[in-house]
């Protein structure tokens, strides 16, 4: 089902024509880098998702063993116990007992203890990444931040600590649009995480990135639809 899950490879291929883009629109700013960097780390994370997303086969073996240990010693304490003389070997009896219990209790706690090993680990990889998506999501916002387009105003005077951004009204529209989209396309690879992952960390941390992905580009919506509006300050 091609069309209802997310493919890791044509979302590096579209951020790959988004710094493309961003190269020949803006070859000499910071946002092409940054685009840059946000596409290596889709292809470092496409690599990393290939390996969070097969169980560890050495902890799985190690709890089948456990596992295994355990089904074992109960089964011979069961074929064991028709040959004892209850009359006679009662200590035996509860020693035996004692035994199977203490057996399967440990093997039941090992596998247990394996298996969510197994889960901290690739817990805690795929956190990594995310924190880095978050990262990526705050440094984006920071590249727009200064962007303002009330600079565009005629009656609009600089002072000595304002950072203007040289841009005409159309080239800071693409501009803050490029800053959506790469923010959007980073609310994609952090969702790749929770596609095929049922861990509810996880998909609570993938829906934190998201909320701040759309709420970051909410925010650069609002300048271009000041830009947007028919009746433009700077236009009287």
């Amino acid at each position: 089902m091609p069309y209802r899950t997310l493919d890791a490879d044509r979302i590096e291929a579209t951020l790959e024509t988004l710094r493309k883009r961003i190269d020949e629109r803006f070859p000499n700013r910071g946002l092409s880098n940054l685009c840059k960097d946000v596409l290596d780390l889709a292809r470092q994370n496409k690599r990393r998702l290939a390996e969070v997303s097969h169980p560890n086969m050495w902890l799985r073996a190690g709890a089948v063993i456990a596992i295994a240990t355990g089904a074992v010693g109960l089964v011979w304490f069961a074929t064991s116990l028709p040959r004892l003389d209850v009359n006679s070997e009662i200590s035996n009896v509860l020693q035996g007992v004692d035994a199977a219990v203490n057996t399967v209790a440990l093997s039941g706690a090992a596998s247990w203890f394996l298996l969510n090993l197994d889960t901290r680990w690739r817990r805690r990889a795929v956190l990594r990444d995310l924190h880095e998506l978050r990262s990526i999501a705050h440094v984006v916002d920071m590249h727009q931040l200064t962007k303002d387009p009330t600079q565009l105003h005629k009656g609009y005077s600089s002072t000595a600590s304002s950072q203007v951004h040289e841009m005409n009204e159309f080239e800071l529209m693409r501009y803050l649009d490029y800053c959506s989209e790469m923010l959007s396309l980073t609310g994609k690879l952090a969702a790749l995480y929770m596609q095929n992952m049922r861990d509810p960390v996880i998909i609570e941390a993938v829906n934190e990135i998201e909320d701040l992905t759309t709420s970051l580009s909410r925010k650069i919506w609002q300048k271009i639809m000041i830009l947007n509006q028919p009746t433009k300050p700077w236009a009287q």
